[in-house]
């Protein structure tokens, strides 16, 4: 097993919910603001995840159904216990090789989970084979090169001053399409036309260094996979560091921000 995969564990929906999931709720109604589709539209999602772009888009779009498509099986059992609605369906599922049928769906989307898919561009030409003539395809990235992430920097920044190998395995290496103008051409490359970009952004608050801290010791995604592979020294340095490094007023709360990158085309 690769450094890369070994801390790549996404199976624990719970886990990533604390992680990262939180952040995830917030962002995905600022997209589906954004992309401003009308009521009553099929949509297809692609890798849900644990429900939180599934739950907005049920909330907030009026759609005829919702097919969220995660092979995951740890988060598509937690998205589907999350997302108890009779207009969605939750299959198992790789971005690369859709399970659904041709022109089946008005809206393909996708949240924070394109980076993850091997084969991009094969995932976009499915996303174009089920989307209906005059539909749209939107999805959205954390915006990893940018540093759009500020608590993952910070953690980033934290563990190469203790261990200048971390940088490697820090998301804005592995992910250096994460900018702007990286999205827009991954799209216009994969057949898209009229495309958009905006930055989707929202506050990180945490209520002290605890609520900070804690998520990094769950083990899900790469940062705390980095975490677990530690010695019990090695973890309880960067916690000291961070500690040290990051802002806090006099409430002790971190305020922090993060920001996405949307993008949205036909096919």
């Amino acid at each position: 097993m690769s450094s890369t995969s070994r801390h790549d564990a996404w199976q624990a929906g719970a886990s990533y919910d604390q992680y990262m999931g939180r952040w995830s709720r917030r962002i995905a109604p600022r997209f589906l603001d954004w992309l401003a589709l009308p009521p009553g539209r099929d949509w297809l999602e692609i890798g849900c995840g644990t429900g939180a772009l599934s739950a907005a888009i049920l909330e907030r779009c009026a759609p005829a159904s919702l097919v969220a498509v995660e092979p995951s099986d740890g988060f598509r059992a937690q998205a589907r216990a999350s997302v108890p609605d009779a207009r969605a369906t939750f299959l198992a599922g790789d971005a690369q090789a859709l399970p659904v049928e041709r022109a089946s769906a008005d809206a393909v989307v996708s949240a924070l989970v394109l980076n993850f898919v091997p084969d991009k561009a094969r995932a976009l030409a499915e996303m174009r084979r089920v989307l209906r003539p005059g539909g749209t395809i939107g999805f959205y990235v954390w915006d990893y090169a940018g540093g759009g992430l500020e608590f993952l920097r910070a953690f980033w920044t934290a563990a190469a001053a203790l261990d200048p190998a971390a940088a490697d395995l820090a998301e804005d290496k592995r992910f250096p399409y994460c900018t702007r103008e990286g999205v827009a051409e991954l799209a216009r490359g994969g057949g898209l036309a009229g495309v958009e970009v905006a930055a989707l952004e929202v506050d990180t608050v945490f209520a002290n260094f605890d609520d900070f801290w804690q998520p990094f010791t769950l083990g899900t995604g790469p940062a705390p996979g980095y975490c677990s592979a530690l010695s019990p020294d090695a973890l309880a340095r960067l916690q000291d560091r961070l500690a040290q490094d990051l802002p806090r007023p006099a409430d002790g709360a971190i305020h922090l921000k993060a920001r996405a990158w949307g993008v949205r085309g036909q096919g």
